[in-house]
């Protein structure tokens, strides 16, 4: 299976398993200048950005582990230009959703 579909196939997972958690999902694939955001999500008043990241096994490192500090960087700049974009002023956090072949964790505040 090619990176894309398995990307694409991530986010599907990921995008239930966060509906099924009571997170209202807002925006997929949020794009701003060089960046993107997977999943913009609300739940309880918190605005969430999540990267996804789907591996087929841990044969070359766990998915959460390639969040590299300049794609945090690049996230945070997409999420302050849609911060700014809806005039947005409450509480926010990152997360990330890491699968692994058929497993599921889903890191909250996983960086800022």
């Amino acid at each position: 299976m090619e990176n894309k579909s398995i990307g694409e196939e991530g986010e599907k997972q990921a995008m239930s398993f966060l509906i099924k958690k009571g997170y209202e999902v807002l925006e997929q694939n949020y794009r701003f200048a060089n960046g993107e955001i997977d999943l913009i999500c609300m739940k309880n008043k918190t605005l969430v950005f999540v990267e996804v990241k789907k591996r087929v096994n841990a044969k070359f490192g766990y998915p959460e582990d390639f969040v590299s500090k300049g794609q945090q960087k690049l996230i945070i700049k997409t999420a302050e230009n849609y911060l700014y974009a809806i005039n947005w002023q409450k509480n926010i956090r990152f997360d990330i959703v890491a699968i692994t072949g058929a497993e599921l964790m889903h890191l909250e505040d996983a960086f800022y």
